[in-house]
């Protein structure tokens, strides 16, 4: 109760304070990439439970001749990048945070078709809700491999305390600020996690 209660009040207050930044980057976005302003995609939440993540957009809808959208980078325009950079995209996600959806501080909500593919161990990323930041995002961000991201999830479901989302919070500010682990070395962003080995799983 006392987490939620924190972010609703936190997260309140950063969309009153951050609402001339909010308009202007819709504003910018609208006049470089177009309508709509917002994307919206559907993450697993507390235990799975789908919500309508939402965010500035920050690619093209480019396609290819089969009508499916091109890869990330080919996407990803200078603008795109920066607003990436300065984690300007990820304010509307405090909606999700007021709405229950979200809290601040938590593992980052990932994509459905990854479901399937945690082992068991993985799958406890889900026992709390997802945040905005997370304890991977300051441990590494998109520039750490996926066990390890797996591995401070978890760690985090395991050691989750009003103290530690207040000292990730303020870590969060520096890596933006110093725009530290954004994407994984050779992609846009991060890799697309395949699964676990054979090997793994029969452990």
């Amino acid at each position: 109760m006392i987490k939620r209660l924190f972010d609703i009040v936190c997260a309140t207050t950063a969309l009153a304070v951050l609402s001339p930044v909010y308009a202007a980057t819709a504003y910018k976005v609208s006049k470089n990439l177009g309508a709509p302003v917002l994307f919206r995609q559907i993450r697993p939440g507390l235990y799975g439970k789908p919500f309508e993540m939402v965010k500035f957009r920050s690619m093209k809808d480019d396609i290819d001749a089969d009508g499916n959208p091109l890869e990330d980078g080919e996407r990803l325009t200078s603008f795109g990048k920066a607003l990436r950079n300065t984690s300007l995209d990820e304010l509307p996600e405090l909606w999700n945070v007021i709405k229950g959806d979200m809290s601040l501080v938590g593992p980052r909500p990932l994509l459905m078709e990854y479901l399937p593919l945690y082992n068991d161990e993985q799958a406890r990323r889900h026992n709390v809700r997802p945040g905005i930041t997370g304890y991977a995002q300051v441990n590494g961000r998109n520039a750490i491999g996926w066990d390890e991201r797996f591995a401070l999830d978890t760690w985090y479901v395991d050691n989750q305390s009003l103290w530690l989302d207040i000292q990730i919070l303020f870590k969060t500010v520096k890596k933006v600020i110093v725009k530290d682990g954004i994407s994984a070395e050779g992609e846009a962003t991060m890799s697309k996690f395949m699964g676990n080995s054979i090997n793994e799983e029969m452990l």
